[in-house]
């Protein structure tokens, strides 16, 4: 039910033609390379290094220009296209990339905070609705751009992935006494604390994805789990500002209980029920855009534990493409995984599609199996190693894997997503140190909004 782009809206954009342009151009030192070598065989460790650095150049070398947030995509057949359209969600995921890069030492810390200030500077400064941003802004004015005719307001969803990273970036220079760092942080946190959540309740126990100033509430979207909207209510919970209540959580997310499911897959428990999957698996995206910071590990409520639906959501999908009922050339122990990403239309031209065992369509996406690393470390790494090892020079680019490929039809596309990309690193690094979920976890804020939400993790102490 991923709302975060659809095939129609997308395909307007898809088609549209723009000159090119150089999307690298700005401050900062560019990380450089990719797609040009031919390597032999690496070890685990560079190969983790590897696709974290080259995961790190979408949002570095390849920010928008202005705003040094996120472009919705980059294509490298096409760069100049749509070079200005800043993706919300995306960019919370380029800020936690880019503290991961930071962390390495892949850049600079000076380089990153001032990057990091122009970045929070222009979301001070751009259309916010009732404290939350659109889905997707124009970088150099600001302005929202409608994603659909109706959803020209605010993003609640795309808002939280954002809020996310603006908390991890608070709580990593919050101690400083550099003076530059400690106003990074400071800024961060009046955005976050800005978001207005309860005003997405319309007084309901339910928070709603969307609200315009000419449509109101008319695009009427719940947030009901199990979807990738969890970190929604747990944000909207911690909130000092405009906080939810606790039944807001169990009527609208938990479904009063009804999001409990005792089914299995491959004899593997699927614990929630996964929203329009018919018994099996969503995309994989769904244990990986809310659990960037949330730490999934230990953590339960009264109804879930988070750590065994997000692992087994990834061991499902992993036996899925294994077992392949579908008999796609190409699924297999070393190339599997299935998540919203670019995707090929019956003609062999792009589109884009949400790819889950009940809409398998021959395309796998290294997203999927990447960031399922803290989840799934042997069958991630085996992924890794077919990309980089073996297939070097046909499914790895400028800025680390292409969004999609397929074995089946001989078919990869040469482009990028903002909210593909900016998973990988991330969810690399928490399998490696734990960083984010660290940095997430231990925020006094996050913290109470989950106790006050009945969670309780074994990681944290709560």
């Amino acid at each position: 039910m991923k709302k975060a782009i659809t095939t129609i809206v997308l395909a307007g954009f898809l088609l549209s033609s723009c000159s090119s342009d150089d999307p690298s151009s700005g401050t900062g030192t560019p990380l450089g390379g990719g797609g040009t070598q031919t390597p032999t065989t690496y070890s685990d460790a560079q190969l983790i290094e590897m696709v974290q650095k080259d995961a790190l150049k979408y949002f570095w070398d390849y920010a928008e220009s202005n705003s040094k947030l996120a472009r919705e995509r980059y294509h490298t057949d096409n760069p100049g296209q749509d070079a200005n359209v800043v993706t919300t969600g995306g960019s919370g995921f380029g800020l936690m990339t880019i503290l991961v890069g930071v962390k390495n030492g892949y850049i600079s810390k000076p380089e990153a905070v001032s990057r990091l200030t122009t970045s929070l500077n222009f979301l001070q400064n751009a259309n916010r609705f009732h404290g939350a941003w659109p889905h997707w802004m124009n970088g150099t004015t600001g302005q929202v751009i409608p994603f659909s005719p109706q959803d020209n307001g605010g993003d609640l969803v795309e808002t939280a992935f954002l809020a996310q990273g603006l908390i991890c970036v608070r709580e990593y220079f919050k101690n400083s006494s550099d003076a530059s760092e400690l106003a990074l942080s400071q800024k961060a946190d009046a955005l976050w604390k800005g978001i207005e959540w309860s005003w997405y309740t319309k007084g309901e126990n339910v928070l709603y994805w969307h609200w315009s100033p000419n449509y109101d509430f008319q695009m009427n979207l719940q947030l009901r789990g199990f979807d990738e909207t969890l970190i929604t209510y747990i944000l909207a919970a911690a909130s000092p500002t405009y906080t939810i209540d606790k039944p807001v959580y169990q009527q609208g997310w938990a479904r009063s209980g009804n999001i409990k499911n005792t089914g299995t897959q491959y004899g593997i428990p699927l614990i929630v029920n996964h929203n329009g999957a018919g018994g099996t698996v969503g995309p994989m995206f769904w244990s990986h855009y809310s659990f960037l910071g949330l730490d999934p590990r230990g953590l339960s409520d009264e109804y879930v534990n988070y750590g065994d639906a997000t692992t087994n959501h990834a061991r499902i999908m992993y036996q899925y493409c294994v077992t392949n009922p579908k008999g796609w050339q190409g699924y297999n122990t070393k190339s599997w995984g299935l998540t919203a990403s670019y995707s090929r239309n019956a003609d062999g031209t792009t589109g884009y599609s949400a790819h889950q065992p009940n809409n398998d369509l021959g395309v796998i996406s290294p997203t999927a199996a990447l960031s399922n690393m803290p989840y799934t470390p042997a069958e991630s790494m085996s992924m890794l190693r077919f990309l980089y090892n073996e297939n070097y020079n046909k499914y790895i680019g400028v800025a680390g894997p292409y969004d999609a490929y397929s074995i089946h039809y001989n078919w990869v596309t040469p482009r990028y997503l903002a909210i593909d990309q900016g998973t990988i690193a991330p969810m690399v690094e928490n399998y490696k140190t734990q960083f984010l979920w660290q940095l997430f976890m231990n925020a006094p804020d996050v913290r109470q909004g989950l106790v006050k939400l009945g969670f309780h993790s074994s990681q944290y102490g709560f």
